[in-house]
Formats: C-alpha cells, sequence, structure tokens
C-alpha cells in the first residue's frame, strides 16, 4: 500500500507511520487525515502488528497543527462538520483501536498535532518538543478533541490555562503536567519507542486489547462533550474574530480581535 503523505516501515511487530510532509510541517490536511485512517484501519487489521507507532519525517515537527488554508473560508456549518468528520475518520478512530498506538512525538505538535498525539495511547517525547493548543489566537478553539482530551490527561485547571492562554509547554513541563509518559533526546526518541512497543509484542494480544477497551470505557461519557466541542468549534466560523485570526496567521502578522 503506497501513500503520498505517509511513510509505512515495519520492525518486527511494530508497524511505524510517519507523516511524510515536512515541508510543511507535517501540518494535517484533508488528505493526510484519510490516509492517516487507512493506514491505521490496515494495521488494525494486520494480525501480525501487536503496536503501532506514529511519529512525524524529519526532526522538526511531530504535526504543527492542521492546514489552515482549507478551512479559512469555511462557513459555521462546514466548520462544524470539519470537527466531527475528524473525530470519525482519526482522532476517535485512534484512540479506540484495539493495538496500542505510541506516538513518538519529535519537535512541535500544536493544534490538530497535539490533539493526534493526546489520541495515542502513550506519547514519548523528544527533548526538543514543544506542544500546545493555540488555536484561541486564530479566533478558534481547538476542534479534534482537545478540550476534552487535554483535561483529562493534565487536569481541568491546567488545561484550561493552557488552552485559554494559547500557551506552549516544554518537553520538561508536559512530563511534569503527565502530558507525555517519557522524554528522551531527539536521536534516541525512536530507538526508546520502538524498544517500548517491542515489550508490547511480547506480551497476550487480547490481554492488551481488552486492557485497551476497558480503559476506554471509563471515559465513553466523553462523547457529549466532544459534540459541544464541535458545535462550539463550528460557531467559531461565524465570528469576526475567526476571520481575523486565520487571515493574520496566513498575513504572518499580529491579529487584532475585537470579540465580534
Amino acid at each position: 500500500m503506497s501513500f503520498q503523505f505517509l511513510l509505512l516501515e515495519n520492525i518486527g511487530a511494530t508497524r511505524i507511520i510517519t507523516i511524510n510532509r515536512p515541508d510543511q510541517m507535517n501540518a494535517l490536511n484533508k488528505a493526510t487525515i484519510e490516509e492517516l485512517h487507512t493506514a491505521f484501519e490496515d494495521a488494525e487489521a494486520d494480525e501480525h502488528v501487536r503496536a503501532i507507532i506514529l511519529t512525524g519525517a524529519g526532526e522538526k515537527a511531530f504535526v504543527a497543527g492542521a492546514d489552515i488554508k482549507e478551512f479559512a473560508s469555511f462557513s459555521v456549518e462546514q466548520g462544524m462538520e470539519l470537527s466531527l468528520l475528524g473525530h470519525e475518520q482519526l482522532f476517535n478512530f485512534v484512540e479506540r483501536l484495539n493495538t496500542p498506538v505510541i506516538a513518538a512525538v519529535n519537535g512541535y505538535a500544536f493544534g490538530g498535532g497535539l490533539e493526534l498525539a493526546m489520541s495515542c495511547h502513550m506519547r514519548v517525547a523528544s527533548s526538543n518538543a514543544v506542544m500546545g493548543l493555540p488555536e484561541v489566537s486564530l479566533g478558534v478553539i481547538p476542534g479534534y478533541g482537545g478540550t476534552q482530551r487535554l483535561p483529562r490527561l493534565v487536569g481541568r485547571g491546567k488545561a484550561t490555562e493552557l488552552i485559554v492562554t494559547a500557551g506552549r509547554l516544554s518537553a520538561a513541563d508536559a512530563l511534569q503536567w503527565g502530558l507525555v509518559n517519557h522524554v528522551v533526546e531527539l536521536e534516541a526518541l525512536m530507538q526508546f519507542t520502538t524498544d517500548l512497543a517491542g515489550k508490547i509484542e511480547k506480551l497476550s494480544p487480547s490481554a492488551i486489547s481488552s486492557a485497551l477497551r476497558a480503559v476506554q470505557a471509563g471515559f465513553d461519557s466523553e462523547s457529549v462533550g466532544l459534540k459541544a466541542e464541535a458545535e462550539e468549534f463550528g460557531k467559531c466560523f461565524g465570528t469576526e474574530d475567526f476571520k481575523e485570526g486565520t487571515t493574520a496567521f496566513m498575513e504572518k502578522r499580529k491579529p487584532t480581535f475585537t470579540g465580534k
């Protein structure tokens, strides 16, 4: 199976999926999300795959966010659909896989990139990684599960602070907050993550799948929150602040928000 924006590699019983858009800082566009869905679906169906590692090409970025050019002109309805489709195709899909998924976060993980990492079952970050949800700086909110998964991982207060300030976390802070499981030097990231996957490979696949389903069952009530997130995300597309925020981003200037 070949992809335009992904690279696949097997090491033992581990499938490594690499998002390969380094010239775009591995930003998520519609085509990449569709390819990721297919790649994860294929890995889940392959009985020889016991673990999955997700990473980004190059040394600068895991995923630097969503491709803003694709949705800057969307309506409220299109914005809401964008969020709901993303949940279905990728973010919820990954979280509910029966095969453990480890995010190897190499460099920037902003917006949809951090949301994708949070959808994975575990996260290992390189020491140069920087993470955040900067959406409010664009006049919008996280729309791919960030408002739900971040509080679950780091607590409501810290999550709210990070979201409403469009703040950034270093790898060391992310480890202290509980956002990532481990931090290692960049050159050791893939070996460490592969070794972690190797531990999983040796254990009972059926028991691991059961464990993942049991853990997920405790959070299934979040579907109400995800629906509310999609609705609020969509509403942002009808504001002047959203138009100003996305325009300013593409024009590489600071936005001037009015609250309208």
